[in-house]
């Protein structure tokens, strides 16, 4: 996988509102929704998951590789055929899309805090203040003990290395460690 390629995923969340007593028909319609989902190319995960209290407001989460295949989806017949059986059971609140580096911040690993992308990502400095964190732990750690042992490549070269060091890190083990223990903090206030 390359680094446009993790750019390039994207993950909507659909807040649904559930009609009283439909709460098992919603349930058993979303998981026919997620299986179908799942034959769709580009297609990552997703799941749902249900306000907390006595709500009847759900979270729908997908992830895909990239727009073209979350385009594919929204715009399938498969799609809306399964919508159209589901107009008894819930009415669509909100639909939000991220990627890109917007996508760093929202959760990796924990399903169930997905549904703070509904807001909204934090604010451009407080991801400016996150990624600069968690660069500065990469840059720091590469130079102490790689590039030592890379003097004899050109420049060019050795920072060809380097960033293909310093990608998967940043993406999948220190931007999600960074952005876990910032939570609190980059989660906009309602």
């Amino acid at each position: 996988m390359t680094t446009t390629d993790t750019l390039d995923h994207v993950t909507t969340s659909v807040a649904r509102c559930v009609r009283e007593g439909y709460e098992a028909d919603f349930v058993e319609w979303t998981d026919r929704g997620i299986d179908l989902v799942r034959t769709f190319p580009g297609f990552l995960g997703g799941g749902w998951l249900r306000s907390s209290g006595g709500s009847n407001d759900y979270h729908v989460v997908y992830r895909f590789e990239t727009h073209d295949h979350l385009d594919a989806w929204l715009h399938s017949d498969s799609r809306r055929s399964w919508l159209s059986s589901g107009r008894p059971i819930a009415d669509d609140v909100a639909t939000h899309r991220l990627s890109g580096v917007e996508g760093w911040f929202e959760p990796q690993s924990n399903l169930t805090d997905a549904v703070r992308v509904i807001g909204g990502p934090p604010p451009r400095w407080k991801q400016a203040i996150s990624i600069g964190v968690a660069f500065y732990a990469v840059s720091l750690l590469v130079n102490i003990v790689l590039t030592p042992h890379l003097t004899g490549l050109n420049v060019a070269l050795r920072t060809a290395v380097v960033v293909m060091m310093c990608t998967p890190l940043m993406v999948y083990v220190v931007m999600p460690f960074v952005t876990s223990r910032l939570r609190k903090w980059l989660v906009p206030r309602a």
